[in-house]
């Protein structure tokens, strides 16, 4: 987790631009030594942000570094908690675990676990989701929403907005969205989401939604199984793209987003959503645990359900399923 102290630093640089930050400015603004301010420059030296020193005027930073670490992404974050509290590793089994157990020691909301490799990256129905380093991004992120349990699906679509408006302001390609959280470029899959609960009874205690993204891989990187079916930002768009800048647009939409449906309740979302949604009017098949329907899919309730209308007419609500476009 980062210092408060490395977090008052990182905001005084994102608010500065392209201005010089002295060290006695930066010491007096964040309360500690001009030397304390130095240490702490020397530190995201080591991290890789290069930081240019002029005498008489002070620091400024110049390059960030390619990897997602805490004060990457707090460089230029707007949010005020929505990723303020970062736990970073370079290589983990799963995020999720992680946020897991950090959910379970009270931490504050907002709090995200972020990786630069998963090695057994989770997706839906216990699925492993391929997570290479240095390549996408691969997040977990904690909420405490005070909403019936039963709600809790909802924040699944929320994310789903969030990430495809962030992937939307960084890189200007528009994302479809599949229900109820594969998100789509060109009909392949770049992004999937999965929730997870810590509650009990009808009390929520946590939500833990991991988020992973396929950022900067090339086609190659792909197996044969998966390249026909998945794709990434880079493909799409024929350009590295930051993923820490990535990162920080989502959380600014997620952040949005969710104060207005703690605020207003899902009907704004889902307002959002289905501007996203790909098979809204569309044939499709869904694959329940118990069952396949096949239909229509006339869109999504109030409450967040898929509604598919068969051929006889009858009206389905799925909770839960495998899409087939």
């Amino acid at each position: 987790m980062q210092s408060e102290l490395r977090k008052q630093l990182l905001d005084a640089f994102t608010n500065a631009g392209e201005s010089y930050l002295s060290g006695q400015y930066l010491a007096e603004l964040i309360g500690c030594s001009r030397t304390a301010v130095w240490k702490h420059i020397e530190e995201l030296r080591k991290e890789g942000f290069e930081l240019e020193a002029v005498r008489k005027k002070g620091y400024r930073i110049i390059k960030t570094p390619e990897k997602v670490t805490a004060d990457e992404v707090l460089l230029g974050l707007t949010t005020s908690f929505i990723g303020r509290n970062i736990h970073y590793e370079e290589s983990v089994e799963s995020t999720q675990k992680i946020a897991h157990n950090l959910a379970s020691q009270d931490v504050p909301e907002g709090t995200v676990v972020i990786a630069d490799e998963q090695k057994s990256g989770k997706g839906r129905m216990n699925r492993n989701w391929y997570s290479p380093k240095y390549t996408g991004v691969w997040m977990s992120l904690i909420l405490k929403p005070n909403i019936p349990l039963t709600n809790a699906p909802q924040l699944t679509l929320l994310t789903a907005v969030a990430v495809a408006k962030g992937i939307e302001e960084v890189t200007e390609v528009i994302p479809e969205i599949k229900w109820p959280n594969d998100i789509l470029i060109g009909g392949k899959k770049v992004t999937g989401i999965l929730t997870e609960l810590q509650a009990e009874a009808d009390q929520i205690h946590s939500i833990i939604v991991g988020i992973g993204i396929n950022v900067n891989q090339k086609i190659e990187d792909f197996s044969s199984e998966i390249k026909e079916k998945a794709t990434s930002l880079f493909i799409e768009k024929g350009e590295i793209i930051s993923r820490a800048a990535l990162i920080r647009s989502i959380f600014k939409h997620f952040e949005k987003y969710y104060l207005l449906y703690l605020d207003q309740g899902f009907l704004p979302i889902k307002l959002l959503w289905e501007s996203y949604a790909v098979s809204i009017g569309k044939t499709i098949k869904a694959r329940t645990l118990t069952d396949v329907i096949e239909g229509k899919a006339l869109g999504i309730t109030n409450e967040g359900v898929l509604k598919i209308e068969d051929m006889s007419g009858s009206i389905h609500h799925v909770y839960s399923a495998d899409i087939e476009l």
